[in-house]
């Protein structure tokens, strides 16, 4: 595995293209921070997408999951300071992690497509 950083000024582009890559791909959303320790947001919800708005009056990232109105949900982080991407030996996503300037973290880990069983005749 290996882990690269994504400067601020690609974060747009970043997750435009992350996002065309993993759309509809299972992913599981963790928060960790002091004051809430570690918590499973949503486990297994197809990624909608991830967007970045990076201005003088504030950044944040926004990380849309589900398909359906029932399971939609959009998780922000506000004065994300670091993004980072975890790759695989092979160069495919395996996780992505946002820090933010209030010591949280989110971790969004990306399922690897389940393999469809063969049916054997």
């Amino acid at each position: 595995m290996q882990t690269k950083e994504i400067l601020r000024s690609e974060w747009s582009s970043f997750f435009d293209d992350f996002s065309r890559r993993h759309e509809s791909a299972l992913v599981s959303l963790e928060v960790f921070g002091l004051e809430i320790g570690d918590q499973v947001e949503e486990r297994e919800l197809a990624l909608e997408g991830i967007t970045a708005e990076v201005s003088d009056a504030g950044d944040k990232i926004e990380l849309m999951m589900g398909l359906k109105s029932d399971d939609h949900i959009t998780h922000t982080v506000t004065a994300p300071t670091s993004v980072s991407v975890e790759q695989t030996d092979d160069g495919a996503d395996a996780a992505l992690l946002i820090r933010s300037a209030d010591g949280t973290s989110v971790l969004l880990q990306i399922h690897p497509p389940k393999a469809a069983h063969k049916v054997v005749t």
